[in-house]
């Protein structure tokens, strides 16, 4: 079954077009990347999936047919704009929210304790949620989203204020969900971090989907015919080599049209005086895909 399909979606405020044409699929045990930058319509589009908005066209399905409030029990939604009770306890906002999705109190209160020892956080459950640094609020928040263990976790920017550390805990959390067969949609800038997690990835710009597909694919969709060497000795005149440029502490071999990486390296292992610690095909960061697609702009979505 098809978490999430989203097909031919359109939705427009005071005349302005903000979703055109949007179509895309979550599958079981995906972690799914949404990408692109400000106004690009993502927000506008989970909000629509959750029927927080209503599309003016189009068709939206989550767990296989229409969205209703039994669904969205079986989602858990983590937004940028964070939604705790500061003056609460930390164990009872988390047991009031997750009273919400249907757990029962008791059981609401197990699942919390053993989150927050999980997380590093069992000795601030008695704490008040202002009590809490940024990074150990979004803590919380994020396991507000996943207590009531949801089939579809959908996420909008979840590593905001967390440090490498708590970073990874949370990214591991998420490789727990996507191999138990639920689904996780996750909406980012930080460009690394889908690069690490995601199996495929949807970018927005202008309200119109421009990229959609699995990471690597992508990646080698933007490919330039170019190869990254690192070492000592001449690197210079290589036949089908057009010109040379440094990248990252490397040096990018740029090749001509129809050259193959093979045939260089060839030639640099035959050249005297030439020693190799590095030879691999060029391949563009998401980062610099994101660039080029949609002008690199940053920032909150609309």
């Amino acid at each position: 079954m098809t978490m999430i399909r989203v097909e031919d979606v359109k939705k427009s405020f005071a005349g302005t077009d903000a979703v055109r044409g949007v179509s895309f699929r979550v599958e079981p045990g995906e972690l799914f990347g949404v990408l692109g930058p400000n106004g690009a319509g993502k927000t506008t589009t989970i909000r629509m999936i959750l029927d927080i908005l209503r599309p003016d066209s189009g068709t939206i399905e989550v767990l296989g047919g229409p969205i209703n409030e039994e669904k969205k029990n079986r989602i858990g939604y983590l937004p940028e704009e964070r939604g705790l009770y500061r003056n609460l306890k930390v164990i009872d906002c988390m047991v009031y929210l997750a009273t919400l999705k249907g757990l029962h109190r008791v059981e609401a209160k197990r699942r919390a304790m053993a989150y927050l020892e999980k997380v590093d956080l069992g000795q601030v459950a008695g704490k008040k949620v202002s009590e809490l640094s940024r990074g150990m609020q979004q803590k919380v928040q994020f396991g507000t989203t996943i207590i009531h263990e949801p089939e579809i976790v959908i996420i909008d920017e979840p590593f905001a204020a967390l440090d490498p550390v708590n970073t990874r805990i949370v990214k591991d959390l998420l490789f727990e969900i996507s191999r138990s067969g639920r689904a996780v949609l996750m909406c980012t800038h930080q460009m690394h971090l889908v690069e690490e997690m995601c199996d495929r990835l949807v970018m927005f710009n202008r309200g119109e989907i421009v990229l959609n597909g699995k990471l690597k694919d992508v990646k080698r969709r933007f490919a330039p015919n170019a190869v990254l060497v690192e070492g000592s000795g001449d690197f210079t005149n290589l036949p089908g080599v057009t010109s040379i440029q440094g990248h990252n502490g490397a040096q990018q071999l740029n090749l001509a049209d129809g050259v193959a990486p093979q045939s260089v390296l060839h030639a640099l292992t035959g050249r005297a005086g030439v020693s190799l610690d590095r030879f691999e095909v060029a391949v563009p960061s998401l980062d610099d895909i994101f660039v080029r697609v949609a002008g690199g702009e940053r920032g909150a979505d609309a």
